[in-house]
């Protein structure tokens, strides 16, 4: 259980790789109540005009990277952090103007949320936890990681983002492998099983998540 504002939630994490099924997950967790803070989201929000993440990312990558609204162009910047070419520190460059921007946001969605007198489960939908789990500012009551095969992971990229095979298996591979999301997770699950049992084990969680005392 954890305090924010003085206010006491359940603050959980939910994680995944690309493709795993881990936006079914949070959209199933939001209808059974519980708040889902979306890190992609948040991420796309301080790619857009003025936001304070604009200039960072231009000294970094160049001004090729805005399009016309003066925001940025996410497959431009795409192309100069995993393209061919890319500098080897790209992603560290990128995640350290981002990261901290996307952990503000978060924050004060929590503040946000709570102080209405009622409980609380918040769920940060982080796609690469892993990665940041010794430096996000936050403390989880629990991990939850959504898992699919590589194999279906790929399937899934191409037949609905349009991506090459060859373009899929590189997005799957730069988020790293399943091993260091499992190290983390207190709760599996499992997006290979049909939608029904997946949604009933996914009721379940946040039913025993709004119980916690």
């Amino acid at each position: 259980m954890q305090t924010v504002n003085g206010w006491r939630c359940m603050r959980i994490a939910l994680t995944g790789g690309i493709a795993a099924g881990k936006s079914t997950v949070a959209t199933r967790m939001a209808e059974d109540g519980a708040d889902v803070i979306d890190y992609d989201h948040l991420a796309h929000i301080l790619q857009e005009p003025c936001s304070p993440a604009i200039d960072p990312l231009v000294k970094a990558f160049g001004p090729g990277i805005l399009n016309g609204r003066g925001g940025v162009d996410r497959r431009i910047l795409s192309r100069h952090v995993f393209g061919e070419g890319a500098p080897d520190n790209a992603t560290e460059t990128l995640n350290g103007i981002m990261h901290p921007l996307v952990y503000e946001l978060a924050r004060n969605r929590e503040r946000s949320l709570v102080g209405d007198g009622r409980k609380h489960v918040i769920v940060h939908d982080i796609p690469l936890l892993g990665e940041v789990m010794d430096t996000i500012p936050f403390v989880f009551d629990a991990i939850a990681c959504v898992m699919a095969p590589e194999d279906l992971r790929v399937r899934r990229l191409v037949e609905t983002r349009g991506m090459t095979e060859e373009q899929a298996h590189i997005r799957v591979y730069v988020q790293g492998d399943e091993a260091s999301r499992l190290r983390y997770a207190d709760v599996v699950i499992d997006a290979t099983q049909p939608i029904e049992q997946t949604f009933e084990y996914v009721d379940s969680l946040v039913g025993q998540w709004f119980a916690e005392e």
